[in-house]
């Protein structure tokens, strides 16, 4: 048995239209697995699409919307035939300091990147345990560790990502579901590219504190999809792994 082999297996990657999420939905496409995406934007849902090749196919969902968002679930899982697989990776920033949020930038945030991932694994739940088990891999942030000043409900969020990863995983092992979190550093990616704008000196500071001594690519995010989604992780359940070019590693 080939331990990474995703043939017959069926994915859905939500924020899968681009950055990490196309780069992870790639990943599991080559693995085998087929794929479908999730995301807001039709023209970059279009575009990932013709990354991904035949046999995918997108979904037009604002995840923030509870309704929309169990219905994408359910709806992928139809045209997929099965679930296996649920990668919650649909994320925003809103950049500015505590004092300047206000209530709404928070829940924005917060809805998107830690209550989506929360329906769409209880939406999914079902969908995995009918098909005799599956794997869940929720996308948190080296803020899931570290803190930033521009970055409180962000920083807040993908610190509850890990927590709800690991109350996943404990009710949920019975059913032979693994969920595990998955912590990318300073990844190349259109969010990150606005925050090299906005923030003078980011770029040095990131590459001078990195041991890999460069950014990530999405590209880099794939090995690690496939371990989570594999078999060869069915004894992996509650992690929150870094990928980061040792940027964590740190202190």
């Amino acid at each position: 048995m080939d331990l990474f082999d995703l043939e017959g297996k069926a994915a859905l990657v939500t924020g899968g239209n681009g950055g990490i999420g196309l780069g992870m939905a790639k990943a599991l496409a080559e693995a085998g697995a087929r794929v479908a995406i999730a995301g807001r934007e039709e023209k970059k849902n279009a575009a990932a699409l013709r990354e991904l090749g035949d046999g995918a196919f997108s979904l037009i969902v604002d995840l923030k919307n509870e309704k929309a968002c169990r219905a994408a679930v359910d709806e992928a899982a139809r045209k997929l035939g099965r679930l296996d697989i649920l990668v919650n990776n649909a994320g925003i920033n809103i950049r500015k300091l505590p004092q300047e949020l206000s209530l709404a930038d928070w829940h924005e945030v917060m809805d998107t990147n830690l209550t989506s991932a929360f329906i769409a694994s209880q939406a999914a739940y079902l969908h995995l345990k009918r098909a005799g088990g599956g794997k869940i891999i929720n996308i948190g942030s080296m803020m899931s560790l570290f803190g930033a000043a521009y970055l409180a409900p962000y920083a807040a969020s993908k610190a509850g990502i890990v927590q709800l990863t690991k109350a996943l995983a404990c009710a949920w092992a019975k059913d032979d579901i693994q969920v595990n979190a998955v912590l990318p550093g300073w990844i190349d990616t259109n969010l990150t590219r606005k925050a090299r704008v906005e923030l003078k000196g980011l770029d040095e500071r990131v590459l001078a504190r990195t041991p890999a001594g460069r950014w990530g690519i999405p590209d880099d995010l794939g090995g690690i999809a496939v371990f989570l989604s594999s078999p060869a992780s069915d004894f992996v359940t509650g992690t929150a792994i870094p990928v980061d070019g040792g940027y964590s590693s740190q202190g």
